[in-house]
């Protein structure tokens, strides 16, 4: 049950916001009493905390898989884009700043915990694309891999890309042709435009 309750509240709370989504909202969704997930959850605020490291852990696995898979290292963040784009159901950026705004210390926790977690996948995927002549020789490896979590991060900040404005789907894309140009090699940058023409 305790699983059942996390996999709806994840879902409503990328769908309306974490904020939004009321504990009524849930078990209402899922036909049980409210009494039903206070047996799992102490309150609203252990709920989110659960629901955001549920979500962290989902994702940070799918990443671990991908990178299993052996593809060159354009491809690797296509893939992982696409992969997150599916698990975030294409969110806009409006939950994770409820999240930010209403539970602090759980958004802060979060953010240290995918800034670790994606660093580290950007500095390994950095090193094979060099080996195999993707990417620059002379890129700074822990500079590109800071400025392509802070790049990602900040394409979300709703006060500069509005959602009226800007889709999430497309603003991923946009930003991750950005941040790839400035780093591939010719052979890299073949690959590049191939996967841009498909995605």
């Amino acid at each position: 049950m305790r699983d059942t309750i996390l996999k709806k509240a994840n879902e409503m709370f990328l769908a309306y916001g974490f904020k939004s989504v009321t504990m009524d909202d849930i078990a209402t969704e899922l036909g049980i009493s409210k009494k039903t997930i206070y047996q799992h959850f102490a309150n609203k605020n252990d709920l989110v905390e659960a629901s955001t490291d549920h979500l962290f852990e989902t994702v940070s696995c799918g990443i671990d898989n991908i990178r299993e898979q052996d593809k060159n290292s354009i491809e690797e963040i296509f893939i992982i884009r696409s992969f997150m784009m599916q698990q975030l159901n294409n969110e806009s950026a409006s939950p994770f700043y409820q999240l930010q705004k209403f539970f602090p210390k759980i958004f802060s926790c979060l953010r240290a915990k995918q800034f670790e977690k994606m660093n580290d996948c950007m500095i390994e995927n950095q090193a094979k694309g060099i080996e195999h002549g993707l990417y620059r020789p002379d890129i700074d490896v822990n500079f590109i891999s800071r400025m392509y979590f802070t790049g990602l991060t900040g394409i979300k900040d709703s006060d500069v890309f509005p959602t009226d404005q800007f889709n999430a789907y497309e603003l991923t894309q946009k930003f991750l042709e950005y941040h790839l140009r400035a780093i591939v090699t010719p052979k890299g940058l073949k690959i590049l435009e191939g996967l841009i023409k498909t995605d």
